[in-house]
């Protein structure tokens, strides 16, 4: 047997598998996540985080929050499926996935957010807070919900997410409230072209189609609007929306 030397030369080119953190809910209970996500082959993810209200965590045994290591951080979990964000594709590759249990629907095109439960939060802030600090690779324009990357096909977390607490936690990217009010003055009077917001949106790492149409317009605003303007999310450019985006541009992509 030859001996294999890991000490007299180490390389320092390379980089680490994980440059994502993508947050999801599960649609359903916790039993039904489990079924799906740690007992079928179909989909999973690293994390599990229930709800300590829902009947069916209660009766598999739990009664206090826990969170569930599904997957090693070093394997590739299924959670992104068909997604891109910036030059990447696939994120699957790249990503560590964590779902929370929540029960949102959809009926008739209408969806319903619950809230979230304040412990899953708090236990969401513990894990992704561990996370980043070991992948310093995930920087916060790096942190994102499934609608960010499957435009038009997904739209969890939803939006209910608290993506303000958890930035103000030191995860993900939120914009500047001054900056906002500039940009929101200057578009109330004239908004950006749809050109001009479909470049922010890309500059900012979403994946904007080469020839846009009005359906996949709408599917990018609204992603965009469920992360950073949950009160509305209907897939229409206002003067708001747009100084949300060209504030976040100026904060993260100058």
């Amino acid at each position: 047997m030859y001996p294999i030397d890991s000490t007299t030369y180490r390389s320092k080119a390379f980089n680490r598998r994980v440059r994502f953190l993508v947050l999801h809910y599960t649609a359903a209970n916790f039993q039904s996540s489990v079924n799906a996500l740690a007992r079928g082959d179909q989909v999973s993810a690293h994390y599990l985080i229930p709800s300590p209200t829902d009947p069916s965590y209660t009766r598999a045994g739990f009664d206090k929050t826990r969170i569930f290591s599904l997957v090693d951080e070093n394997e590739r979990a299924w959670h992104s499926g068909s997604s891109a964000w910036g030059v990447r594709t696939g994120l699957n590759d790249t990503a560590i996935g964590i779902e929370l249990v929540n029960q949102a629907s959809v009926s008739n095109g209408q969806f319903n957010f619950p809230d979230y439960h304040p412990e899953q939060i708090a236990a969401l802030v513990q894990v992704c807070q561990d996370i980043l600090q070991r992948y310093p690779d995930i920087t916060p324009t790096h942190v994102l919900g499934h609608s960010d990357i499957s435009i038009g096909r997904k739209s969890d977390p939803g939006a209910a997410f608290p993506w303000q607490q958890l930035h103000e936690a030191g995860i993900g990217a939120w914009y500047d409230d001054t900056v906002k009010a500039q940009y929101q003055a200057q578009f109330t009077r004239q908004m950006p072209t749809q050109a001009e917001l479909l470049e922010k949106l890309r500059t900012y790492g979403y994946s904007v189609p080469a020839q846009p149409d009005a359906r996949s317009v709408q599917s990018l605003l609204r992603a965009f609007q469920l992360h950073f303007r949950p009160a509305n999310y209907r897939g229409v450019a206002d003067a708001e929306t747009a100084a949300i985006l060209f504030a976040l541009v100026q904060r993260y992509n100058a």
